[in-house]
Protein backbone atom coordinates (compact mmCIF):
# COMPACT_ATOMS: atom_id res chain seq x y z
CA UNK A 1 0.00 0.00 0.00
CA UNK A 2 1.17 3.52 -0.92
CA UNK A 3 2.30 5.77 1.90
CA UNK A 4 0.80 9.05 2.44
CA UNK A 5 1.50 11.80 4.39
CA UNK A 6 -1.13 14.50 5.45
CA UNK A 7 -0.06 17.61 6.65
CA UNK A 8 -2.91 18.99 9.31
CA UNK A 9 -3.06 22.34 10.42
CA UNK A 10 -6.61 23.23 12.59
CA UNK A 11 -8.50 25.82 14.17
CA UNK A 12 -6.44 29.20 12.77
CA UNK A 13 -9.49 31.16 13.80
CA UNK A 14 -8.61 33.87 11.62
CA UNK A 15 -10.37 37.09 11.44
CA UNK A 16 -10.04 40.23 8.07
CA UNK A 17 -7.17 41.32 9.61
CA UNK A 18 -3.55 40.05 7.53
CA UNK A 19 -1.75 40.49 10.96
CA UNK A 20 -4.30 37.21 12.06
CA UNK A 21 -2.67 34.64 9.30
CA UNK A 22 0.44 35.29 10.64
CA UNK A 23 0.86 32.45 12.69
CA UNK A 24 -0.78 30.41 9.06
CA UNK A 25 1.92 32.00 7.62
CA UNK A 26 4.89 30.34 9.80
CA UNK A 27 2.91 27.07 9.61
CA UNK A 28 3.17 26.92 5.92
CA UNK A 29 6.36 27.73 6.22
CA UNK A 30 7.15 24.88 7.73
CA UNK A 31 5.15 22.37 5.95
CA UNK A 32 6.71 23.99 2.47
CA UNK A 33 10.11 23.90 3.75
CA UNK A 34 9.71 20.03 4.86
CA UNK A 35 8.73 16.88 3.05
CA UNK A 36 6.17 16.84 0.41
CA UNK A 37 2.29 16.76 1.99
CA UNK A 38 -0.11 14.13 -0.47
CA UNK A 39 -2.69 16.85 1.29
CA UNK A 40 -3.26 20.09 3.72
CA UNK A 41 -5.87 18.69 5.68
CA UNK A 42 -8.07 22.32 7.64
CA UNK A 43 -10.09 20.40 10.31
CA UNK A 44 -11.86 23.08 11.14
CA UNK A 45 -12.45 26.77 12.54
CA UNK A 46 -10.56 28.58 9.69
CA UNK A 47 -12.30 31.68 10.92
CA UNK A 48 -13.03 33.57 14.43
CA UNK A 49 -16.14 34.59 13.63
CA UNK A 50 -17.21 33.89 10.17
CA UNK A 51 -16.87 36.78 8.39
CA UNK A 52 -16.08 36.86 4.48
CA UNK A 53 -13.21 38.53 4.79
CA UNK A 54 -11.19 35.80 6.97
CA UNK A 55 -11.81 33.38 4.28
CA UNK A 56 -10.66 35.49 1.30
CA UNK A 57 -7.36 36.17 3.70
CA UNK A 58 -7.40 31.89 4.76
CA UNK A 59 -7.32 31.49 0.46
CA UNK A 60 -4.71 34.42 -0.04
CA UNK A 61 -1.96 32.40 2.22
CA UNK A 62 -3.20 29.15 1.43
CA UNK A 63 -3.82 28.52 -2.04
CA UNK A 64 -0.34 29.19 -3.85
CA UNK A 65 1.29 27.16 -1.16
CA UNK A 66 -0.95 24.77 -2.41
CA UNK A 67 -0.06 25.26 -5.62
CA UNK A 68 3.57 25.09 -5.33
CA UNK A 69 3.05 22.22 -3.70
CA UNK A 70 0.83 20.57 -6.07
CA UNK A 71 -1.20 19.36 -3.36
CA UNK A 72 -5.03 19.27 -2.44
CA UNK A 73 -6.30 21.96 0.01
CA UNK A 74 -9.47 20.31 2.05
CA UNK A 75 -11.49 22.39 4.69
CA UNK A 76 -13.92 20.96 7.29
CA UNK A 77 -16.14 23.82 8.99
CA UNK A 78 -15.71 24.29 12.34
CA UNK A 79 -18.17 25.59 15.11
CA UNK A 80 -16.70 29.27 14.73
CA UNK A 81 -17.23 29.37 11.31
CA UNK A 82 -19.95 30.05 8.98
CA UNK A 83 -21.58 27.83 6.32
CA UNK A 84 -22.94 30.50 3.57
CA UNK A 85 -19.69 32.30 3.56
CA UNK A 86 -17.22 29.46 3.97
CA UNK A 87 -19.11 27.83 1.30
CA UNK A 88 -18.91 31.22 -0.99
CA UNK A 89 -15.05 31.48 -0.10
CA UNK A 90 -13.90 27.68 -0.86
CA UNK A 91 -16.44 26.76 -3.42
CA UNK A 92 -18.81 23.63 -3.60
CA UNK A 93 -22.21 23.07 -4.80
CA UNK A 94 -25.09 22.98 -2.97
CA UNK A 95 -27.08 25.52 -0.68
CA UNK A 96 -25.53 27.76 1.59
CA UNK A 97 -26.86 26.43 5.09
CA UNK A 98 -26.15 22.70 3.62
CA UNK A 99 -23.44 21.06 5.54
CA UNK A 100 -19.99 20.68 3.90
CA UNK A 101 -19.69 17.09 3.23
CA UNK A 102 -17.26 16.40 0.48
CA UNK A 103 -14.77 13.73 -0.88
CA UNK A 104 -11.47 14.38 -2.31
CA UNK A 105 -9.39 11.43 -3.73
CA UNK A 106 -5.57 11.54 -3.21
CA UNK A 107 -4.34 8.58 -5.43
CA UNK A 108 -6.26 5.53 -3.69
CA UNK A 109 -6.54 7.16 -0.25
CA UNK A 110 -10.20 8.34 0.08
CA UNK A 111 -10.75 11.77 2.78
CA UNK A 112 -14.51 11.94 3.70
CA UNK A 113 -15.10 15.12 5.19
CA UNK A 114 -18.55 15.46 7.59
CA UNK A 115 -19.45 18.47 8.59
CA UNK A 116 -20.27 17.79 12.71
CA UNK A 117 -21.11 21.70 13.34
CA UNK A 118 -24.65 22.47 14.40
CA UNK A 119 -25.27 26.38 13.65
CA UNK A 120 -26.15 28.61 16.46
CA UNK A 121 -24.43 26.33 18.64
CA UNK A 122 -20.58 24.87 19.34
CA UNK A 123 -21.09 21.53 20.24
CA UNK A 124 -21.11 18.65 17.26
CA UNK A 125 -23.91 16.34 15.94
CA UNK A 126 -24.62 14.80 12.32
CA UNK A 127 -27.64 14.48 11.60
CA UNK A 128 -29.55 11.06 9.56
CA UNK A 129 -29.03 12.12 6.12
CA UNK A 130 -24.82 12.54 6.73
CA UNK A 131 -24.77 9.12 8.28
CA UNK A 132 -26.77 7.67 5.55
CA UNK A 133 -24.67 9.32 2.89
CA UNK A 134 -21.33 7.97 4.64
CA UNK A 135 -22.51 4.68 4.86
CA UNK A 136 -23.66 4.52 1.46
CA UNK A 137 -19.93 6.11 0.46
CA UNK A 138 -17.99 3.57 2.80
CA UNK A 139 -20.50 0.43 1.08
CA UNK A 140 -17.62 0.63 -1.58
CA UNK A 141 -14.02 0.61 0.01
CA UNK A 142 -10.96 2.61 -1.71
CA UNK A 143 -7.57 1.51 -2.80
CA UNK A 144 -5.75 2.81 0.28
CA UNK A 145 -8.49 3.06 2.54
CA UNK A 146 -10.37 6.24 3.89
CA UNK A 147 -9.49 8.54 6.43
CA UNK A 148 -12.97 10.78 8.22
CA UNK A 149 -12.09 14.61 8.84
CA UNK A 150 -14.93 16.30 10.84
CA UNK A 151 -14.20 19.39 13.43
CA UNK A 152 -15.62 18.08 16.62
CA UNK A 153 -13.51 14.58 18.06
CA UNK A 154 -16.12 11.97 19.01
CA UNK A 155 -14.09 11.30 22.32
CA UNK A 156 -14.91 12.15 26.19
CA UNK A 157 -11.98 15.03 27.14
CA UNK A 158 -10.30 15.61 30.09
CA UNK A 159 -11.28 19.17 30.04
CA UNK A 160 -14.59 19.81 31.39
CA UNK A 161 -15.45 22.72 28.98
CA UNK A 162 -14.07 20.77 26.11
CA UNK A 163 -16.30 17.77 27.24
CA UNK A 164 -19.28 19.96 26.35
CA UNK A 165 -18.90 20.83 23.37
CA UNK A 166 -17.65 17.26 21.67
CA UNK A 167 -19.56 15.18 18.94
CA UNK A 168 -22.72 13.99 20.32
CA UNK A 169 -24.19 10.43 19.01
CA UNK A 170 -21.18 9.61 18.97
CA UNK A 171 -22.59 5.40 19.08
CA UNK A 172 -24.50 6.33 15.38
CA UNK A 173 -21.62 7.41 13.79
CA UNK A 174 -18.98 3.91 15.43
CA UNK A 175 -22.52 1.82 13.57
CA UNK A 176 -21.93 3.47 10.46
CA UNK A 177 -17.84 3.01 11.02
CA UNK A 178 -17.52 -0.64 12.32
CA UNK A 179 -16.42 -2.78 9.49
CA UNK A 180 -15.15 -0.37 7.31
CA UNK A 181 -12.15 0.77 5.31
CA UNK A 182 -12.04 3.82 8.01
CA UNK A 183 -8.37 3.72 8.86
CA UNK A 184 -8.32 6.82 10.91
CA UNK A 185 -10.08 9.55 11.95
CA UNK A 186 -8.81 13.36 12.22
CA UNK A 187 -10.78 16.28 14.06
CA UNK A 188 -9.48 19.52 15.96
CA UNK A 189 -11.43 21.79 17.92
CA UNK A 190 -9.96 20.75 21.34
CA UNK A 191 -7.47 23.01 21.39
CA UNK A 192 -4.96 20.38 22.58
CA UNK A 193 -3.43 17.43 20.53
CA UNK A 194 -5.01 13.97 21.58
CA UNK A 195 -6.12 10.28 20.82
CA UNK A 196 -8.30 8.02 21.49
CA UNK A 197 -10.46 5.42 19.18
CA UNK A 198 -13.73 5.01 17.92
CA UNK A 199 -14.82 1.46 16.80
CA UNK A 200 -11.78 0.59 17.06
CA UNK A 201 -10.81 3.24 14.36
CA UNK A 202 -8.01 5.69 15.77
CA UNK A 203 -8.76 9.10 16.45
CA UNK A 204 -6.01 11.73 16.40
CA UNK A 205 -7.33 15.58 17.94
CA UNK A 206 -5.17 17.76 15.88
CA UNK A 207 -3.77 20.78 18.01
CA UNK A 208 -4.45 24.09 17.47
CA UNK A 209 -2.78 26.92 15.81
CA UNK A 210 -4.19 30.14 17.89
CA UNK A 211 -3.51 28.29 21.34
CA UNK A 212 -3.37 25.79 23.41
CA UNK A 213 -5.84 24.71 26.23
CA UNK A 214 -4.20 23.00 29.05
CA UNK A 215 -4.89 19.65 29.61
CA UNK A 216 -3.63 19.16 32.74
CA UNK A 217 -4.03 22.42 34.66
CA UNK A 218 -3.46 23.05 38.56
CA UNK A 219 -6.87 21.59 40.13
CA UNK A 220 -10.03 23.63 39.89
CA UNK A 221 -8.58 25.51 36.87
CA UNK A 222 -9.50 26.25 33.19
CA UNK A 223 -6.50 27.56 31.30
CA UNK A 224 -5.54 28.41 27.77
CA UNK A 225 -2.18 28.98 27.08
CA UNK A 226 0.22 30.12 23.96
CA UNK A 227 1.85 27.60 21.64
CA UNK A 228 0.71 27.16 18.35
CA UNK A 229 1.27 23.34 16.61
CA UNK A 230 0.07 21.47 13.92
CA UNK A 231 0.31 17.76 12.87
CA UNK A 232 1.19 15.13 10.50
CA UNK A 233 -0.68 12.04 9.83
CA UNK A 234 1.54 8.84 8.18
CA UNK A 235 -0.35 6.18 6.73
CA UNK A 236 2.19 3.34 6.17
CA UNK A 237 3.33 -0.13 6.70
CA UNK A 238 -0.43 -0.47 7.04
CA UNK A 239 -0.62 1.46 9.98
CA UNK A 240 -1.43 4.94 11.10
CA UNK A 241 0.96 7.66 12.99
CA UNK A 242 -0.15 11.03 14.09
CA UNK A 243 2.94 13.70 15.49
CA UNK A 244 2.19 17.09 17.07
CA UNK A 245 4.55 19.78 15.43
CA UNK A 246 4.99 22.29 17.79
CA UNK A 247 6.06 25.79 15.99
CA UNK A 248 7.53 27.53 19.26
CA UNK A 249 10.42 25.44 20.01
CA UNK A 250 14.45 26.62 19.61
CA UNK A 251 16.53 23.92 17.72
CA UNK A 252 18.77 21.73 20.16
CA UNK A 253 20.37 20.45 17.39
CA UNK A 254 19.98 21.00 13.42
CA UNK A 255 22.13 18.11 11.95
CA UNK A 256 22.31 16.83 8.40
CA UNK A 257 19.47 14.08 8.35
CA UNK A 258 21.37 11.48 5.74
CA UNK A 259 24.97 12.01 7.53
CA UNK A 260 23.39 11.23 10.68
CA UNK A 261 21.02 8.12 9.94
CA UNK A 262 24.70 6.49 8.35
CA UNK A 263 26.45 7.00 10.97
CA UNK A 264 23.82 5.23 13.48
CA UNK A 265 23.03 2.60 10.89
CA UNK A 266 26.94 2.23 11.31
CA UNK A 267 26.28 1.42 15.18
CA UNK A 268 22.82 -0.25 15.39
CA UNK A 269 22.28 -3.78 14.89
CA UNK A 270 20.24 -4.43 11.43
CA UNK A 271 16.43 -5.86 12.28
Amino acid sequence: MTARFLAVVSDSHLTAEPASADALRAALAVVEAGARPDALLLPGDLAADGEPGAYRLLREVVDPVAARLGIPVVPVMGNHDERGAFRAALGTSGEPGEPWDTTTRVGGLRIAVLDSTVPGHHHGELDPGQLDRLRAELAEPAPEGTVLLLHHPPLPSPVPSVDLLRLRGTEKLAEVLAGSDVRMIVCGHAHYAGAGALAGIPVWIAPALIYRVDALPPAGRLRGVSGPAISRVDLVEGTVVATAVPLDGEPVYDVDAAERVAWMRERIPAP
